[in-house]
């Protein structure tokens, strides 16, 4: 067994390790559940945690290598699947009572594409109900606190991901994103989180292959490892109509982009579009400095993303109603206030409120592929918040302005949102009080390569 090899390793290490047999994926099996064991009981990460079939995982990963049998990246990696992703056996309860019982039968794609590349199964990642939300709570399993300062809040609906990862309980992560499900728990945790383009990694079985607000994507410490990741996630399939062509290893490691020539636009409030906190503010423009030194050009500049937060908010509801509806309509009182309220708000839109919604993102989407061809990326805030109190539902207030809704502190993840662009949260500093704080990096649509290689080119700022 290998001395050095921790559970705060690097996904790379940690797999590396197990190829080269210097640590047995028992053993490695063994770490992560100790530190499950040390950790979980105060965080609530994981979920339908099951030791002994983690165990046996393991022990077949061990038999696989083996044999001679050739193995995948990610071989012998213990992994939790977030509580919204169907995995074939294991209990997937959505964070609703309404699923508290139900276990698939099949995999999806994305569940599929990862337990391949050879992961060990040990459990789920905890959720907010049917995955609405920022914040992580459900009358499951109960609230996931903040691995850094348990009276915050871990951010959401990955929420459970982002705490498993930065607390060293699991190595790698998947989410998804619809608001800022990826982005948002990243950012409040401290690690890595990536909305994908548009098509990057599809998604199957949907009830609508066509709505494309949602998408799924990777989580981990650091960038390098996210990529790792996601070349095991992305790369089309027949089964999904709008997957990119591009394969899976076009986004592998290892990364060695630079930020030298890079013309970066970098925006606090995308030009007062929303209220950001003081000390979020300052991480953000204190990156300005840092571009500047490596070499970038930086500019105080915006896209026009007027339509965005009606855009977002019209397809947040029909998406809602259209999957949920019929369920609340038969469990009336088993849904949180604001998830029902969101539903019902679906069921009141026209077709020409999702006609205009959809009108405006084809809009929004021609003046982003404009805006980038004057700047390489767009650097802004992920979350317009710091960690949250981990007993409020939402902020409700901003620098003493009110938040009239669970949406209002999520504009800065949620307008990002309707442009189908890419957009990482990578770690750029923290608060005063030593809460973190990420940065959101946005890209063109399908330039993910690039903005991963940017992503990791900043990334070496901060850390060394």
């Amino acid at each position: 067994m290998s001395t050095t090899l921790s559970v705060d390793s690097t996904a790379r290490e940690q797999a590396a390790a197990v190829r080269s047999r210097d640590i047995s994926a028992r053993e490695l099996m063994d770490l992560h559940l100790a530190r499950i064991a040390e950790r979980n009981p105060e965080l609530n990460a994981i979920v339908s945690l099951d030791e002994e079939r983690a165990r046996a995982g393991a022990a077949a990963a061990d038999e696989a290598l083996a044999s001679g049998a050739e193995v995948g990246p990610l071989h012998g990696l213990p992994f939790a699947f977030k509580d919204t992703h169907a995995v074939a056996g294991w209990r997937t309860t959505y964070g609703s009572p309404l699923r508290a019982d139900h276990v698939p039968e099949a995999d999806e794609l994305i569940v599929e594409r990862v337990r391949r590349a050879g992961v060990v199964v040990i459990g789920k990642t905890n959720v907010p109900e049917f995955a609405a939300g920022s914040h992580t709570f459900n009358p499951v399993f109960g609230l996931t606190r903040n691995p850094v300062d348990p009276s915050r809040s871990a951010g959401g609906s990955s929420g459970g991901a982002a705490c498993a990862l930065a607390s060293g309980m699991v190595p790698l992560a998947d989410g998804s994103d619809m608001g800022g499900s990826l982005r948002n728990p990243a950012s409040f945790c401290g690690v890595v989180g990536l909305r994908p383009s548009l098509g990057r990694v599809p998604e199957w079985p949907l009830y609508n292959q066509w709505e494309t607000t949602s998408v799924g994507g990777p989580m981990a410490r650091n960038v390098g490892d996210l990529a790792l990741l996601l070349s095991v996630m992305a790369g089309p399939d027949p089964r999904a109509p709008q997957a990119l062509g591009d394969p899976g290893t076009a986004f592998a490691p290892p990364l060695s982009g630079s930020l030298a020539g890079l013309r970066v636009a970098l925006s606090v409030d995308l030009g007062g579009a929303f209220e950001v906190d003081h000390d979020v503010a300052a991480v953000v423009e204190g990156t300005a400095p840092l571009f500047a030194a490596a070499g970038a050009a930086v500019a105080r500049a915006h896209p026009d993303l007027t339509e965005a937060d009606d855009t977002f908010r019209t397809l947040r509801a029909w998406h809602l109603q259209a999957k949920l509806g019929p369920l609340l309509a038969e469990h009336p009182t088993s849904f949180k206030k604001s998830l029902a309220d969101n539903i019902a708000l679906g069921a009141t839109l026209s077709g020409a409120d999702v006609a205009r919604a959809y009108t405006q993102r084809t809009t929004l989407s021609e003046r982003m592929r404009d805006f980038f061809t004057s700047y390489d990326v767009l650097v802004l805030p992920v979350s317009q918040v710091p960690p949250f109190p981990a007993d409020q539902e939402y902020p409700t207030a901003i620098n003493g302005r009110p938040m009239d809704t669970y949406l209002d502190w999520m504009r800065a993840a949620y307008l990002i949102t309707v442009t189908g662009c890419p957009a990482i949260s990578v770690p750029a500093g923290t608060t005063p009080s030593g809460l973190p704080v990420g940065i959101q990096i946005v890209a063109a649509h399908g330039r993910d390569r690039f903005l991963l290689e940017v992503a990791a080119a900043f990334e070496r700022l901060t850390t060394g």
